[in-house]
């Protein structure tokens, strides 16, 4: 039996598509089906970590220099268990637990200061159509390189940059305009915020525990779930679109990125399974000629 799975024969070369497939299936339900609960408390725990930085910053308990870097993790931890969340794999419709789905997807994406839902229709828009270069909204963040590719996101961020347009046309095709004015909300409810501490003598506090956060982990967060695991972004199809690859902060440094190739073809397996399945399924991706960057 070959050394990734009991569930693999020696020789995949002579499996048909249908083959490999339903093989390729049988791992993929093994790794999912289960609540992840580190989701969850990494979701609140985080989120409580931050705003107690706030208190603790004003009382003069702790130092702004120090609760700075720990600002910029916490920003950096809220995307991945709202990704959890627009997937479902907290909880399906219709299940008992699907309160608590919605829940950690609505009460920690504020933080980063987009609607939940704007995220949850707009990336999986982004899955439907990945690397098309008029209809995924990642597809900005292509660049030749990881120097490039970080100038583009921050360069992307200006108010009338294509990736606010892409946002905002995947919206409407989903006919989700509404969310779009939520979207204005939330960026003006931040301006207010930042511009009432600023009145209010806090400007340093709010330049250093959210803006400027918020500046570092959201091109942290965009270059390693959109540019990275999809480099060079010039293909489309379901085995070709992302891949695996090394990175050199390793997979927690990289968000779990490393294998995105497996959230992509099986996009109900929580994060923290995608390792493992990975490395079963890996012969089966090899045989389906899918992008195998490791080294």
């Amino acid at each position: 039996m070959n050394a990734h799975s009991a569930i693999l024969p020696d020789d995949l070369s002579q499996l048909s598509d249908a083959e490999l497939r339903r093989l390729e299936l049988k791992i993929a339900r093994k790794h999912s089906g289960m609540f992840p609960w580190g989701a969850v408390v990494w979701a609140f725990a985080n989120m409580a970590v931050w705003l107690s930085l706030w208190p603790l910053v004003f009382t003069g308990l702790m130092p702004l220099w120090v609760a700075f870097p720990i600002a910029c993790a916490n920003m950096a931890l809220v995307y991945l268990p709202t990704h959890e969340a627009q997937h479902d794999i907290i909880a399906r419709p219709g299940t008992k637990l699907r309160w608590l789905n919605e829940l950690v997807g609505h009460s920690t994406s504020w933080m980063i200061v987009y609607p939940f839902e704007v995220l949850r229709v707009t990336h999986l828009d982004h899955h439907r159509h990945t690397n098309d270069p008029e209809l995924d909204v990642d597809i900005t963040v292509n660049a030749p390189g990881p120097w490039h590719a970080l100038w583009g996101i921050i360069a992307q961020r200006q108010p009338r940059a294509k990736r606010n347009r892409d946002y905002a046309a995947a919206l409407t095709r989903a006919g989700r305009t509404d969310l779009i004015v939520l979207s204005l909300a939330y960026k003006l409810g931040h301006i207010a915020i930042l511009s009432a501490l600023a009145w209010n003598g806090y400007a340093l506090e709010a330049l250093f525990l959210w803006w400027l956060p918020y500046q570092i982990a959201i091109t942290y967060i965009i270059f390693f779930l959109s540019w990275a695991p999809h480099h060079p972004g010039a293909e489309q199809g379901r085995y070709r679109n992302t891949r695996s690859w090394r990175s050199k902060l390793g997979n927690i440094g990289s968000m779990g990125m490393q294998f995105h190739i497996v959230h992509h073809l099986h996009p109900y397996i929580p994060l923290y399974r995608t390792p493992m399945a990975y490395w079963e399924m890996r012969p089966i991706l090899e045989a389906r000629g899918c992008r195998i960057e490791e080294l």
